[in-house]
């Protein structure tokens, strides 16, 4: 359960075109990459950089590093890491979480 205190893993099928908007987590994230095309865009400032991925990629986004994903033909990966899993939004219009529906 990502919500609770301790490791957990989830996968995420992404169809094609998703996007998640800059973020970061107050914890590491760990991102395999199960199948598809996946991009990363990290860091922010000077330290910014971004990469593609595919199956079999991996990433490894540190404790509150800003960062966005996508994908243009769809993509399932896998997330690990400790929780309680947070995810803080840069710009909160980005946030799923606060759209009418």
């Amino acid at each position: 359960d990502p919500g609770k205190a301790g490791p957990f893993v989830i996968r995420i099928k992404a169809p094609p075109g998703y996007r998640v908007g800059r973020h970061w987590h107050p914890t590491d994230e760990l991102v395999t990459v199960l199948e598809g095309d996946f991009h990363l865009d990290m860091g922010s400032g000077g330290d910014a950089h971004s990469h593609d991925f595919s199956a079999g990629g991996y990433a490894l986004m540190p404790a509150r590093m800003q960062h966005a994903a996508s994908t243009k033909g769809g993509a399932v990966v896998q997330v690990s890491g400790m929780g309680p899993f947070q995810i803080h939004y840069v710009d909160p219009k980005d946030d799923p979480r606060k759209r009418a529906p």
